[in-house]
Order: C-alpha cells, then structure tokens, then sequence
C-alpha cells in the first residue's frame, strides 16, 4: 500500500508541475519564455518580458499548483505523513524539468511557496518576510530560492520532528541551486539584473547590456 501511495503522490505532484503558467501566458501575450529574456521558464522571466501583470499571474499559478499537489496528496494518503511533502516535492521537480517542455523549466522559487504555504501558512509569512530581507539585502532575487530550500526543511523538521518527510522536502535545494548557478555567474559579470528592475527596467537593462534600439517599443507594446 505504502508503495502505491509514493507512486501516485510522485504523479499527481510531478503532472501538476508539468503546468507550465509561465510559458502559457507569454505564449497568449505573443513571447516565449524559452526563447526571450533569461530563457527560464519561470515568474521573473515573465516579469522581464511581460511585465507585472504577467508576473504575479504566473507566480499565483505556480504556487496553487504546488499547494494543491501537497494537499491532495495528503488528502488521499492523511496516514502517510510524508504524502504532502511528496507530493509537493514532485511538483516542484516537475516544474523544474517539464517533460512536457523537453525539461526546460522553471527554477522553483514559486512552487516552494506553494509547498511551504500548503504546509503552514504561518510559517509562509515567517519565510516570505525572510525572502524578502534577503532581496533587498543582496539586491538579487536568485539568492532567496536556494536559501529558503535549504532553510525551510530545517524549520520543518524543528517543528515536526518528521525526519522522512523533512528530507524529501531538502531534495529541491539540489536542482534550485543549481538552475541559480548561472546567475550567480552573472552576477560577477556585472549582467544579472537587481531587484531595482522592478521600478527601473530601462537602468537597469542598460546596466546589464540589454538594452537595444527596439528594447523600448517591444516593452511598450507588452505594457509594460
């Protein structure tokens, strides 16, 4: 029984995962997040070519994804009790590498979210303020996604005492981690954009070598 649990938590989990927001919404605004930006499909890439519309609509999909894959996993399995940590868990890998995408995807920073939220909403407040502090801190949004990885897994395993599931949720950190790799490379290039972009883009694209003749109207017809 346990077996068939973990397969079915890994499916649910990694087919919701599969949900590709972001490359849904470019594909309606007229972009690929594949092809454009950063090429990551993901919330920020949406942010950098779609504007804040696109970013929060993708950001919001992605974490009811992961937070109705952490429930329903639990709902099916509530004697498992790392059913919802599976669950989720798979669908931050099945966002991370979409097969549907030729595993192209996104870097997990939402769905995690999702996860954490699905677990405690409490402790999704406690975390997204420590995102937050970590952003403005460092001025780069690519350092709060390994750091919550690893840091949330920690205060699960403080607060449950639940050792399996703490560590099935720790498996994320390897591939968020490694997907950041590139921008914290860039980020000694002088070419990774900072959380200024949000109220600056076109200092910003400058700064980072991006800007170009038609760099403003494409912006423009996007609205952004």
């Amino acid at each position: 029984m346990t077996a068939v649990a973990i397969i079915v938590c890994c499916f649910i989990g990694y087919a919701l995962g599969n949900f590709s927001s972001a490359y849904l919404i470019g594909k309606r605004r007229g972009f690929d997040v594949r092809e454009e930006g950063s090429g990551n499909v993901g919330a920020t890439n949406a942010l950098i070519l779609g504007g804040k519309n696109a970013f929060f609509a993708t950001a919001l999909l992605d974490i009811l994804k992961a937070f109705a894959a952490y429930r329903l996993c639990q709902l099916l399995y509530p004697a498992l009790d790392f059913a919802g940590p599976l669950g989720g868990t798979c669908c931050i890998l099945g966002h991370i590498y979409p097969v549907l995408l030729g595993f192209r995807g996104g870097k997990g920073l939402a769905s995690l979210g999702g996860v954490i939220l699905a677990w405690s909403w409490k402790w999704f407040i406690i975390l997204l303020a420590l995102a937050v502090i970590i952003a403005f801190s460092t001025r780069y949004v690519c350092f709060v996604a390994p750091s919550i990885s690893i840091i949330f897994p920690a205060c699960h395993y403080w607060q449950t005492g639940l050792l399996t599931a703490s560590l099935i949720l720790l498996i994320p950190a390897v591939p968020i981690v490694q997907k950041h790799w590139i921008n914290f490379r860039r980020i000694r290039e002088g070419t990774e954009l900072r959380m200024s972009f949000i109220w600056n883009k076109e200092a910003e694209l400058m700064r980072t070598g991006r800007w170009n003749d038609d760099t403003k109207e494409r912006l423009d017809k996007r609205g952004k």
